[in-house]
């Protein structure tokens, strides 16, 4: 735990972090197609930020990174995401559901949730994209708790 966050008592992202892995048969996609492997990575930074990192191997077997920080008030902040979002938010909900945002102009295009099961073993995260036609596919997959 951080210096800034020591006399916060209760740090509600605590039990995201660390490193989960990717139960490829969890996998439920409306949009795009699931991936074969991954694994998703939530460390606190010492300036009490996020930082998110997820690896993963897609369909055709290519492998991709992205990470992302974000201070976990809820507050939306500047991101450069071009086109695609220039804000995210990342906002604990409670000690079992830790959510992001991506906005571009004020308008909410992207939200992550990630819930804790009741052992705190296994993620369900649930991504949903505002798509301009109105749409809002969802994608649900489940990490393991690796470390």
């Amino acid at each position: 735990m951080s210096d800034k966050n020591a006399n916060k008592p209760d740090l509600l992202w605590q039990g995201f972090l660390g490193l989960w892995v990717l139960d490829p048969e969890s996998c439920q996609y409306e949009q795009g197609d699931p991936p074969r492997a991954g694994s998703y990575r939530i460390e606190e930074t010492p300036d009490g930020r996020l930082a998110f990192h997820m690896e993963w191997v897609d369909a055709s077997g290519e492998e991709h990174k992205a990470s992302f920080t974000g201070t976990p008030n809820g507050e939306p902040e500047p991101f450069a995401g071009g086109d695609l979002a220039d804000s995210l938010s990342v906002t604990p909900v409670s000690a079992r559901e830790l959510n992001s945002a991506a906005f571009y102009k004020g308008q909410e295009r992207m939200i992550a949730s990630r819930q804790l099961d009741d052992t705190g073993g296994a993620m369900r995260l649930i991504q949903a994209v505002r798509l301009p036609d109105g749409t809002k596919p969802t994608n649900i997959s489940i990490y393991v708790r690796a470390q």
